[in-house]
C-alpha cells in the first residue's frame, strides 16, 4: 500500500464522477487493493486535542483526527460568503472522510453530513477498504490551487490539487509507516460538485479525479 489514495477513482459514483483508491507513488497500472492506501486508526488514540472543526449551533459534526495526520489548505478566502463557504465545506468533507478511517466506522456521521447521493455511499466504500485492510493515512496532505464557483441554481464547482509526497499508509496493529518515494502520481486534480442544502450546507455530491495531473506539478 503507498499513500493516501484519497477520493477518486476506484468505485463508480455517477456516469462521470469516481472514488479513487490508487497510491499516490503507483503507477495507474497498480491499483489493486494492496496498493492502495487503507483504513482506520486505532479508535480513541492518537486523536488530536482539538477537533479541526467544533460543532456549531447548526449541528455540525466535530472532527477529532490522529495527531499525525495534518493538512496544509493554501485556499485563500475569496471575501465572497458563499463561495468561502463552498471551500470550508469542502475542506471539512476531506476531514470528515479521514476522520472515518481513523475510527474504522464506514457509517461515521460526519462525512454523512457533508456529502449525499452515491458519492455518500460510494465514500462508505471506500472507508470500508481500509477498515478491511486494519490500515490509515499519516503524514501530511496538502491542497493548493483552488478554483471556486458558485452558479445561480445553488451548485458549485471546486477544483483544486492534493500534493501526497509527505502522506503514506501506516498499519493499525504493528503501526508500520509504508514511505514510498514522490513521484509525479504524488499530485492529484480534483474536480468536485456541490450542492446547498436547506441547512445551508454546501454537501459535495459528484468528484472527479485526474491523477499525475500536469495542472498540479510542481
Amino acid at each position: 500500500m503507498n499513500r493516501r489514495p484519497t477520493l477518486l477513482a476506484a468505485i463508480a459514483l455517477t456516469a462521470t464522477a469516481a472514488l479513487t483508491l490508487s497510491a499516490c507513488g503507483s503507477d495507474d497500472s497498480s491499483k489493486d487493493k494492496d496498493n492502495d492506501k487503507i483504513a482506520g486508526a486505532d479508535t480513541g488514540k492518537e486523536k488530536s486535542a482539538s477537533p479541526s472543526a467544533p460543532a456549531s449551533a447548526a449541528g455540525r459534526p466535530k472532527i477529532e483526527l490522529p495527531s499525525d495526520l495534518h493538512y496544509t489548505f493554501e485556499w485563500k478566502k475569496t471575501g465572497d460568503v458563499d463561495r468561502d463557504a463552498v471551500l470550508s465545506d469542502g475542506e471539512q468533507f476531506i476531514k470528515a472522510t479521514d476522520q472515518a478511517i481513523a475510527n474504522q466506522d464506514p457509517l461515521d456521521p460526519a462525512y454523512r453530513y457533508y456529502a449525499e447521493g452515491e458519492l455518500a455511499a460510494s465514500t462508505q466504500k471506500y472507508v470500508q477498504r481500509f477498515v478491511d485492510h486494519k490500515a490509515r493515512t499519516t503524514g501530511t496532505y496538502r491542497f493548493y490551487e483552488e478554483s471556486v464557483t458558485v452558479r445561480d441554481d445553488g451548485s458549485a464547482t471546486l477544483s483544486y490539487c492534493e500534493d501526497q509526497g509527505q502522506a503514506y499508509n501506516k498499519y493499525v496493529k504493528t503501526e508500520k509507516v509504508d514511505k514510498t518515494p514522490v513521484t509525479k502520481n504524488s499530485y492529484i486534480f480534483y474536480n468536485t460538485v456541490l450542492k446547498k442544502n436547506k441547512a445551508g450546507v454546501w454537501v459535495t455530491q459528484d468528484m472527479l479525479s485526474e491523477r499525475a495531473s500536469s495542472k498540479c506539478q510542481p
